[in-house]
């Protein structure tokens, strides 16, 4: 799959419409959910997964990873794995958000998580009013992880594998307690900052790290 410019924007649903029917009706048959994690904290990679599900596929209790709790999660994602058709996950590390910024980060982020599946999908379903730099068709839906079903499974995949990569540099760097709130702005992670200083998984040109740098 070429990367070089956004493929065909595919028209999103009326609201109440289900998006992968709509695109299956519009011709679309493998169709792949693609969502990221991770644009807000203030350390650590942005993480992207995309899915392709089976039609009709039973993922009881799947819904938007924000409104699941990290036990929720973490039982949704083998059964996620084990029914999907296809999936991948891509990691894009600090150095490339911070080359980058973190919106084109997040783009490219979600474009490689496509580009691993071992299928091409013939259309993809992007969480969000953007299109990736991928010459796939692509349907952006605003809250697309409420509305579409392979985009919350791929949000599950992209959240449970950063939090685990989140846990990994705790270890690390004990100090700023990331296993507690995974790199986000809460005011414990802000005086760990102020207390120490930036460690190498801070994003050095955000507010609430640069200023300590």
């Amino acid at each position: 799959m070429s990367s070089d410019s956004p493929g065909e924007r595919v028209d999103p649903p009326p609201p109440g419409v289900d998006p992968e029917e709509w695109c299956r009706a519009a011709g679309y048959r493998l169709l792949a959910g693609v969502d990221e994690a991770g644009r807000g904290p203030l350390a650590g990679p942005v993480v992207a997964a995309a899915v392709i599900l089976p039609v009709g596929v039973a993922l009881t209790g799947l819904r938007d990873s924000k409104k699941l709790s990290p036990r929720q999660r973490d039982a949704l994602e083998p059964r996620i794995q084990g029914q999907a058709l296809e999936f991948a996950v891509a990691v894009v590390d600090v150095a490339s958000i911070e080359a980058r910024g973190i919106f084109q980060a997040s783009l490219a982020a979600m474009a490689e998580a496509v580009q691993a599946l071992n299928r091409e999908p013939d259309a993809v379903l992007v969480d969000g009013p953007w299109m990736l730099p991928l010459a796939r068709p692509q349907c952006p839906l605003v809250g697309g992880d409420d509305r579409c079903r392979c985009i919350a499974a791929a949000a599950v995949l992209a959240k449970v594998h950063r939090d685990r990569m989140m846990l990994a540099y705790h270890h690390l760097y004990p100090h700023y307690n990331f296993a507690g709130h995974k790199g986000y702005a809460t005011a414990e992670h802000l005086a760990a900052i102020r207390r120490h200083g930036p460690c190498p998984i801070h994003r050095r040109t955000f507010k609430g790290v640069k200023e300590f740098l």
